[in-house]
């Protein structure tokens, strides 16, 4: 069978996408569940049985959810400008709705952040992001998962696994903001433990 063009409005080619765009979220292990800005393109190759094989190419932005969150992207925020990555994926996914397969072949996903001068001309009292390998990072991760060991009531203390965001911003001083998955650890609320990272 030909490949054909398809439109991107249609439900079929609307399905492909979110199935597509739920097999990558679910294969990534770093980072924020991609959301679907629009689709840039698709085309059908329709199968000589049953099914189809749909090349897509979308246009996704982060959102506000974790990947280690495992939610849908439907269920999640888009995140603000100037805190959103953005970037296109190409997928390649086959779909037999009568057996209710959904097999994503293979992906392709490049994001960039959004261009400082671009977030400077249209919010420039908006954090600016920051690596957030940065020492200083940690260490604010760190003060606040202090907070939450002391005030939760989980019967064993959690560490800083990763952080995942950080960005600044001047108001009287420098402003640090921080997002991070945290992981339970072995040492008991009733032990007393001096580094929880150790």
């Amino acid at each position: 069978a030909p490949l054909l063009s398809a439109r991107c409005d249609s439900p079929a080619v609307e399905a492909a996408a979110d199935l597509a765009l739920g097999q990558i979220n679910a294969h990534r292990r770093e980072g924020y569940v991609l959301g679907l800005y629009r689709i840039l393109s698709a085309r059908e190759h329709p199968q000589e049985i049953t099914g189809s094989v749909f090349y897509l190419i979308l246009d996704v932005v982060n959102t506000n959810c974790h990947v280690l969150s495992k939610k849908l992207w439907k269920d999640c925020e888009t995140r603000p400008t100037h805190e959103t990555t953005y970037g296109q994926c190409k997928a390649i996914i086959y779909i037999n709705q009568p057996r209710k397969i959904a097999h994503l072949s293979t992906y392709d996903c490049v994001l960039h952040p959004v261009p400082h001068r671009y977030i400077s001309a249209t919010c420039p009292d908006c954090p600016v992001d920051d690596c957030p390998t940065e020492p200083k990072y940690l260490e604010v991760a760190t003060q606040s998962l202090a907070k939450f060991n002391k005030e939760s009531e989980q019967t064993h203390y959690f560490s800083v696994l990763n952080v995942t965001k950080a960005s600044m911003q001047w108001v009287i001083g420098p402003a640090h903001f921080v997002e991070f998955t945290i992981q339970e650890t072995s040492c008991s609320k009733s032990d007393s433990v001096t580094d929880i990272s150790q």
